[in-house]
């Protein structure tokens, strides 16, 4: 099983992280066990950065529920609605990546959601997919964070030497989750990366701004969500109805 942004087995930060950012981070409502430093910030829950603007901002500690499995998003969306999110693919990918991202675009542009999503060839794209020789051992991905001042975060990486060859709705599959966090949503099984990753039990951290439950999704478990942490190798996660839901509820 490989998740969206890392292998399985959880990998642990090399680098000494100070208790002031550790605060920083479980102020955000992340969980630290799995915390490591990058360039521009830090990365939490394997393909999340949060860079050093978010971690010195002050959240808004505005009540929430938090339950188990239900679908999440955080306190920063995209404003401006509605609006069109361009989205470039670096050439120092394989040609299959283009094919991808058009179908991770064709997924999100069925929804008639007020976000939508157009590749462009040349100018600076709101959402770029930028290649990565090495994100870390068995990183796949890694999103450039959260929205910040109504804008999506900047894009996403992905390192094909560590997805290999895979199906185009795999990659698609990858692609959506990172434009997913791009926007604004968290993982549906931030509560415990073992539903998904399997392992040991790992809660990623919620606070009362970190996981906010989106209304009219379940309960119970959704094994085939977009945003579930991990996906394996030959996996396709179109949006099920509970994603439907929660990317029509927020956009």
């Amino acid at each position: 099983m490989l998740s969206s942004c890392q292998k399985k087995e959880e990998i642990k930060t090399t680098e000494q992280l100070s208790e002031d950012t550790l605060s920083q981070i479980r102020q955000l409502g992340f969980g630290t066990s799995d915390a490591r430093k990058v360039d521009g910030g830090v990365v939490v829950e394997g393909d999340i950065l949060l860079t050093n603007e978010m971690l010195s901002s002050k959240p808004d500690h505005s009540l929430v529920r938090v339950g188990q499995d239900e679908q999440y998003r955080t306190t920063n969306l995209v404003g401006g609605l509605p609006r069109v999110l361009t989205v470039s693919v670096s050439s120092q990918f394989p040609s299959g990546y283009v094919q991808a991202a058009d179908e991770a675009i064709r997924r999100y542009n069925a929804l008639g959601l007020r976000i939508t999503m157009r590749r462009i060839t040349s100018g600076t794209a709101d959402l770029p997919i930028t290649y990565s020789a090495n994100l870390g051992p068995g990183v796949l991905g890694q999103s450039g964070g959260f929205p910040s001042n109504g804008n999506p975060a900047p894009g996403f990486k992905l390192a094909p030497s560590v997805i290999g060859s895979r199906s185009i709705n795999n990659v698609a599959t990858i692609m959506a989750h990172e434009m997913g966090h791009c926007i604004g949503f968290r993982h549906t099984d931030y509560f415990n990366r073992a539903y998904s990753c399997g392992g040991a039990y790992s809660n990623e951290g919620a606070s009362s701004v970190g996981a906010i439950l989106i209304p009219g999704t379940p309960s119970g478990a959704d094994p085939n969500s977009w945003m579930l942490a991990c996906i394996g190798s030959t996996g396709d996660r179109p949006f099920t109805a509970n994603d439907q839901t929660a990317l029509n509820y927020v956009y």
